[in-house]
């Protein structure tokens, strides 16, 4: 095996981090297009110009997104009541509280959403870590999508309060 100098090593590091970021961009270029003779989608990799029938790896819509979340209901959320406690008794005032501590201990580095979504949410979702997978436009309560679509990509939200309860949304993809 040969050895690197640092100088080596520095070109080899800095010539795999172009090709990543350039194989990044590139799924980023995909489009989804319709055939009309064959009446059914293919992509196209406006970069490149390639077509392809199968989704690229690294392709999606752009009007999806994909989420985790926290939830925290209280007395007044329109279904008072969680695998973890049934009847919720707490007041909204209290929920927010425990949310916002939820927050500081992700935001500090303490713990993440997914492994504190598992004991603390009272979502069904917590038996995935809060994930609720891929969604579009109008598939949520208005005030969590629009929150949702709002972040970026590894982006924890404050505080939304929908009809459910308080969330806190960590946007995914």
């Amino acid at each position: 095996m040969d050895s690197f100098t640092p100088r080596v090593l520095w070109a080899y590091l800095k010539a795999n981090l172009v090709a990543t970021q350039s194989t990044i961009e590139a799924a980023n270029d995909w489009e989804e297009r319709h055939s009309k003779t064959r009446a059914r989608p293919y992509y196209f990799n406006r970069t490149t110009g390639e077509s392809v029938w199968d989704k690229p790896e690294g392709y999606s819509d752009p009007g999806e997104v994909r989420a985790s979340h926290l939830l925290v209901k209280h007395r007044d959320s329109r279904r008072p009541a969680s695998w973890k406690e049934d009847p919720i008794t707490r007041s909204k005032e209290e929920a927010l509280h425990i949310l916002n501590g939820h927050r500081q201990r992700i935001v500090s580095g303490e713990t993440d959403l997914a492994t504190l979504a598992q004991t603390e949410s009272d979502c069904s979702s917590a038996k995935k870590g809060g994930d609720l997978g891929v969604f579009g436009k109008g598939q949520m309560q208005a005030a969590f999508e629009n929150a949702t679509y709002a972040l970026k990509v590894g982006e924890l939200s404050e505080p939304i309060d929908t009809d459910s309860g308080v969330h806190l949304i960590l946007r995914t993809g």
